[in-house]
């Protein structure tokens, strides 16, 4: 069996989508988005009918927004994250979002051609913040190797 990686982020923000606060992030969402589905290793993202992830709530705040994706490979995801414009987005997080009490990514291996649900990815976050980082969930700083075939 092939696995691939899934990882999950969450961010509380300071305003509802549509004020003029959140304005200038949703102004880079379609190109964002966009870039993460031409790099290397992408295969799959949460849409909603919009085109990304923003009106899918899976927390009882309705701030609370998550991004979910598919990628080849811990390596790939991490190129994208960390070396891409995408790192623009990251640095200004704090125009947006405030600071996250409890995990905001979580990182996790599933069968090639799976497609995880929100839920389950809220699973993933409660669960580090319940055990740290295990096999089952865990961050890029202390990610597990890809389970063996």
């Amino acid at each position: 069996m092939k696995y691939n990686i899934a990882q999950v982020n969450v961010a509380q923000m300071f305003d509802t989508i549509d004020s003029p606060v959140m304005a200038s992030f949703v102004a880079q969402l379609d190109t964002i988005n966009a870039l993460a589905e031409a790099s290397k290793g992408f295969v799959w993202r949460l849409k909603d009918e919009g085109g990304n992830a923003t009106e899918i709530l899976v927390f009882d705040d309705p701030m609370i927004i998550l991004n979910m994706s598919v990628w080849e490979s811990v390596e790939d995801l991490r190129n994208f994250a960390y070396k891409s414009a995408h790192t623009v987005v990251m640095k200004n997080r704090a125009e947006w979002f405030e600071k996250f009490k409890t995990a905001n990514i979580a990182l996790w291996w599933i069968p090639e051609g799976y497609e995880p649900t929100p839920q389950e990815a809220r699973a993933k976050l409660e669960l580090i913040d319940k055990q740290g980082d295990t096999q089952e969930a865990f961050t890029f700083k202390n990610y597990f190797e890809r389970p063996s075939a």
